[in-house]
């Protein structure tokens, strides 16, 4: 007769928690209602919002992961892939089309070495296209991070990324 040895079932380990991201969810007093502020100051510390860090905003918060990722998608200002350290936005609204904006994009895209849209090897430059940037008077425009560039030209486009690039 075999004698059958009764095991505990093994307690499952509680997933490691990220001091950001609690320090984040303290902030807002842990209320599902902050979500998109919390979302914002993620954007913030980590520069996108990793999947690891809406699960574990799900766990803290008891909100679905399925609201976590419809929110996070539903606002543009918020990445779920890695940006640079830089972001720079080049307007190609009306007033920055007619002021040369595509020819402006193409070179910003020659010099960072990356397509619209991309983030660079080193993480250091992400750049993007937007409508518009709420500044028409000074078209063309871009900004790089929140610093705008107004009435520039193509030939302006090296001296500005070099600036950003020298900066470690």
């Amino acid at each position: 007769m075999s004698s059958a040895v009764a095991t505990e079932p093994k307690a499952q380990a509680k997933p490691k928690r990220d001091p950001r991201v609690q320090a984040i969810v303290n902030r807002w007093q842990g209320r599902p209602s902050f979500l998109i502020e919390m979302l914002q100051d993620v954007q913030d510390e980590f520069r996108y919002i990793p999947r690891e860090v809406a699960e574990e905003l799900s766990q803290s918060l008891g909100v679905s992961l399925a609201q976590i990722y419809y929110t996070a998608t539903f606002y543009k200002a918020f990445s779920l892939t890695p940006r640079g350290k830089h972001v720079i936005s080049v307007c190609t609204g009306t007033a920055c089309h007619v002021k040369g904006a595509a020819r402006i994009l193409e070179s910003m895209e020659r010099e960072v070495g990356v397509k619209c849209g991309e983030t660079d090897k080193e993480k250091h430059f992400t750049l993007e296209e937007v409508r518009c940037l709420g500044c028409c008077g000074l078209a063309a425009v871009f900004t790089v991070d929140n610093e705008v560039y107004g009435k520039v030209t193509t030939g302006q486009v090296h001296s500005v990324v070099r600036k950003y690039r020298e900066q470690k």
